[in-house]
């Protein structure tokens, strides 16, 4: 039997997207507004000749929009992978994979219930009986701009008419515009002090003398990032709130990490409005030092814009982006490139945005192959947050991108390296749990539905044997 897909957030983002409704979508597909509710609803999979039309009539990444059903899936493997709901009992693929596709709601209440879990046993304290603060609001936030796919056509719309409105401001010249701006329209002033001033903050509002205070600590394109967001409070609060209604959040510090999340997406674009910055993109082949020269911005806002170019119409390289900090903590991920990122747990030691610690400041890249043969090429390198107290370090991530290998070509980066050989590919898992890779000496844990083959007479140069259950040993 044929595998389904039910895909209906990923559908119904996609019509909210081109501003559609039911109606009009169903038209242009040629099926029933009825039908097109049922998909939206996970009532009804998604064909492979529907899901042709979907790529074909809406300009769609065919991988992103497939990669739905198997994201699910692969939350689910995770859940049933850890040892305290596993026991003896484990849980065939088939049965996962059937769970994902022909029950997602349940499949979803299982997830929820993981989360309780989690909560239980990292942050007792967050658990409130009767309501839904089972969801971590950091992990709540970070998956509605995920299934958003990190782009927000409205906010796009908003900055980049904002950016026309500042006729003499070009790319890279914003800081002015954007203090002028705050001055003339708004009557606020912007002074730059001293940390010791600021009580540790690096931007405040004082609404009573209307003076924006940033600290000196603050380098050139940070301080430019922090006019903007001033700017989007005082000039685009309704979107905001519109953007937050829609999202409906659980808690209010998941609303209050959302809005954030939005703020700082808003600033972004209007020191990189969408139609430059991809088009200076596309002609420096993605050199990301080359592209944040350009418009005067960080490593890591270069990297963050270039991960939202989802606009139909004129789409950029399908980018995701994740942040690590040197103990491998995701602090930041997006996939609009469908990366099946892992959930719960650290990922493969193997991928080179972990490798990026041991050559601070230089750019790294890979050609990675999951296990089930998708290729993607990603680069990482460290970014560094100096300002800190003089007796610690400096806090430190290493930022990680990538995209399916076909697009590789666009990417200076991928010159040099033979994307047609096997030799240049670098085998990468998404966790070491999940991973059934055999003989891997960078394995931290054995993959949890098989069983350790253990034997005090062998010391081999992998961390872990093991065998699938049921398997007989040699």
């Amino acid at each position: 039997m044929a595998k389904r897909t039910f895909l209906g957030r990923t559908v119904r983002r996609l019509r909210e997207t081109h501003g559609l409704t039911q109606q009009a979508m169903a038209v242009s597909l040629g099926i029933s507004p009825s039908y097109l509710n049922l998909i939206e609803h996970d009532q009804r999979a998604v064909t492979a000749s529907l899901l042709l039309k979907l790529a074909e009539k809406f300009q769609a990444d065919l991988a992103a929009l497939s990669s739905g059903g198997a994201e699910a899936e692969l939350a689910l493997r995770e859940v049933f992978a850890d040892p305290l709901l596993g026991g003896e009992v484990t849980v065939p693929d088939a049965e996962i994979a059937a769970l994902s596709d022909q029950a997602p709601n349940a499949g979803r209440a299982v997830l929820a219930l993981y989360r309780a879990l989690r909560v239980a046993r990292e942050d007792s304290a967050g658990i409130s009986i009767g309501s839904k603060k089972f969801r971590l609001p950091a992990e709540e936030a970070r998956d509605y701009f995920h299934d958003r796919m990190n782009h927000f056509p409205h906010l796009e719309e908003r900055a980049e008419a904002i950016f026309a409105d500042m006729a003499d401001a070009a790319p890279g010249h914003m800081n002015r515009a954007l203090a002028e701006r705050l001055s003339a329209r708004h009557g606020v002033a912007v002074r730059v002090l001293a940390p010791s001033m600021m009580d540790d903050a690096l931007r405040r509002y004082d609404a009573r003398t209307r003076t924006l205070l940033i600290a000196e600590s603050l380098p050139h394109e940070s301080r430019g990032f922090h006019l903007a967001c001033q700017l989007g409070l005082m000039e685009v609060p309704d979107q905001f709130d519109a953007e937050i209604e829609a999202a409906q959040p659980t808690t209010r510090e998941a609303e209050t990490l959302i809005r954030v999340g939005l703020l700082n997406y808003f600033a972004g674009s209007v020191l990189m409005p969408y139609g430059p910055f991809r088009d200076i993109a596309q002609e420096l082949r993605h050199d990301v030092e080359a592209i944040k020269a350009r418009f005067g911005v960080s490593f890591e806002q270069c990297c963050h814009r270039l991960s939202t170019l989802q606009r139909p119409s004129a789409r950029g390289v399908p980018f995701w982006l994740i942040r690590v900090d040197p103990a491998g903590n995701v602090t930041k991920r997006f996939s609009a490139a469908g990366f099946p990122f892992g959930r719960f747990g650290g990922s493969c030691p193997r991928w080179v945005v972990h490798q990026a610690f041991a050559t601070p400041g230089m750019l790294r890249a890979q050609v990675a192959r999951l296990p089930d043969g998708a290729t993607f090429f990603t680069f990482a390198r460290t970014v560094a947050h100096p300002g800190g107290p003089p007796h610690l370090p400096p806090v430190t991530h290493a930022i990680g991108m990538g995209c399916d290998v076909s697009h590789a070509g666009r990417i200076v980066y991928a010159d040099g390296l033979d994307l047609a050989s096997d030799a240049a590919v670098v085998g990468v898992g998404l966790s070491c749990r999940l991973c059934e890779r055999a003989g891997c000496r960078h394995r931290a844990h054995p993959p949890l539905e098989h069983r350790l083959v253990l034997d005090p007479s062998v010391k081999g140069a992998a961390a872990y044997a093991f065998q699938k259950p049921g398997a007989a040993r040699a």
